[in-house]
């Protein structure tokens, strides 16, 4: 360690972590409550100090791995947050970011190792120091980019139907959509291929189950709904 910048106080840096499910037809995160001091068992993110040799995204990789135990989700930074009191024990600064898993690829087991909880963000309590501000930004940036980029994928398992897939829309925007108008705009989408399966367990009638198909995407990746 050179004695460079000696002069200066020293900060902490941290990251917090958003990540947001779709189950139950609703939008929802991981919460937990806090187990260390200051804020001992209030509500809170799950998050991690960066260490000296990573970088903001490798820490944030690192703590969302742990909390999902799932690799390559996605994963946005949604800003830094460093209000000089938002942390009572230390200087702390923050970087919140967003991700987005589909429930079912997510082993509950470690959900309940580390006593978190899936909540509705309507249902959302007050949590620890700036995190509802956190969680606020997050689904603004998820509404800002949903209908630009194909977001709703990461939230659903790889078969879906398209009740699904509008349900999904209409909780990250919070409003009815109508059908009639979002299935058209839907079969004008290349990427979104359906398959001759049928899904007969949500669907009484028996649905046909869609995917996304990633190469279309990305050989053409213009999209607005």
């Amino acid at each position: 360690m050179n004695g460079f910048y000696n002069e200066h106080s020293k900060v902490l840096v941290s990251v917090d972590c958003i990540v947001f499910g779709f189950d139950e037809d609703k939008l929802k995160i991981l919460i937990g409550k806090r187990k260390m001091d200051p804020g001992r068992d209030e509500w809170s993110l799950y998050g991690g100090f960066v260490g000296a040799e990573e970088s903001l995204d490798d820490a944030a990789n690192r703590v969302l791995l742990k909390l999902t135990g799932l690799k390559k989700i996605y994963m946005k930074q949604v800003g830094a947050y460093g209000k000089i009191d938002r942390d009572p024990g230390e200087r702390v600064i923050s970087i919140a970011y967003c991700a987005l898993i589909n429930v079912k690829d997510y082993d509950d087991s470690l959900r309940e190792q580390h006593d978190l909880e899936w909540t509705s963000i309507k249902n959302l309590p007050k949590l620890y120091s700036d995190h509802n501000i956190m969680v606020n930004n997050a689904i603004k940036m998820l509404r800002r980019r949903i209908n630009t980029e194909p977001l709703s994928f990461n939230l659903l398992p790889e078969l879906f139907t398209l009740t699904q897939l509008q349900h999904v829309y209409e909780a990250v925007l919070d409003t009815e959509i109508d059908k009639r108008n979002f299935r058209k705009k839907i079969k004008d989408i290349d990427f979104i291929e359906k398959t001759e399966l049928i899904d007969k367990i949500t669907s009484k009638r028996g649905a046909a189950l869609y995917r996304f198909n990633k190469r279309v995407y990305e050989d053409d990746p213009t999209f607005k709904l």
